[in-house]
C-alpha cells in the first residue's frame, strides 16, 4: 500500500471530541453556514442543519487587532471564545471553553502554517500541545486551494471534514457569504465550525 495514503474518518472510528461530545454524531453531518456583515467591523455566522434548524451562532469582530469571537447555542449560552493573538507573521488564535481566557480552560490553538501563503494552510494543536515547538506534530491540519476559502481538515492522513465556499457576486454585494460543511461521523462539528471561522478571518 502506498505510504501517506489519504483515508476518511468513518462510522466506527474513535470519537473526535474537542469542544464536547454533545457535538459528535454517529453519522455524517451536512451543515450550511451563513455569514452576514453587520457593520464595518462586525459580522455574524449562523449554522443550520439540512432541515433549517439553527445549531450555532458566532459573533464578533471582523477587523482589528486582537479580534475576539464568541460561539453560542440557539439559546445564547456561550460554548467557546476565539481570540486572535496580536499581530504576528503567522496568525495565531487561542480557543477557550465558555467565556474564559484561563490556561486551564484552553481547548486548542490554531497557527497559520506559513507566514506567507496564497492558499489555506493552518495547524491545530490541542491544549496539551499548546507550548508549540518546531518538533511538535500538530493534532489536526487544514489545507485548501488558491482560489477561495474551501478547505479540508485532516487528523494525520485521515479526512475528517470538508468546507466548500459558495461564492456568488449577488451575495458578496449584499455582505453575505455561504459555506457548505461536511462533517464525518464521530467528529466534533463545533470544532470544525470554529476552525472555519478562524480560517475565514485569516483569509479576509
Amino acid at each position: 500500500m502506498p505510504k501517506n495514503k489519504k483515508t476518511e474518518w468513518q462510522v466506527g472510528d474513535p470519537t473526535i471530541s474537542v469542544v464536547g461530545e454533545q457535538f459528535c454524531n454517529p453519522y455524517p453531518m451536512d451543515l450550511m453556514v451563513k455569514r452576514k456583515v453587520q457593520s464595518f467591523s462586525k459580522d455574524n455566522y449562523q449554522v443550520f442543519d439540512p432541515s433549517g434548524n439553527l445549531l450555532l451562532q458566532i459573533d464578533g469582530q471582523a477587523w482589528g487587532i486582537n479580534r475576539k469571537r464568541v460561539m453560542t447555542d440557539p439559546a445564547g449560552f456561550t460554548i467557546l471564545t476565539m481570540r486572535q493573538k496580536g499581530m504576528t507573521l503567522k496568525n495565531k488564535w487561542e480557543v477557550h471553553g465558555g467565556e474564559s481566557k484561563e490556561r486551564e480552560d484552553l481547548l486548542f490553538t490554531v497557527h497559520q502554517s506559513m507566514a506567507v501563503s496564497l492558499k489555506t494552510s493552518v495547524d491545530v494543536f490541542l491544549a496539551e500541545n499548546n507550548n508549540v515547538k518546531k518538533s511538535t506534530t500538530c493534532d489536526f491540519h487544514a489545507s485548501g486551494g488558491y482560489s477561495n476559502i474551501s478547505f479540508k481538515v485532516f487528523k494525520s492522513d485521515a479526512l475528517i471534514a470538508g468546507v466548500t465556499h459558495k461564492f456568488t457576486w449577488g451575495s458578496f454585494c449584499k455582505g453575505k457569504c455561504n459555506f457548505r460543511v461536511r462533517v464525518n461521523p464521530e467528529v466534533d462539528y463545533a470544532f470544525i465550525i470554529a476552525l472555519l471561522v478562524m480560517v475565514d478571518d485569516n483569509e479576509n
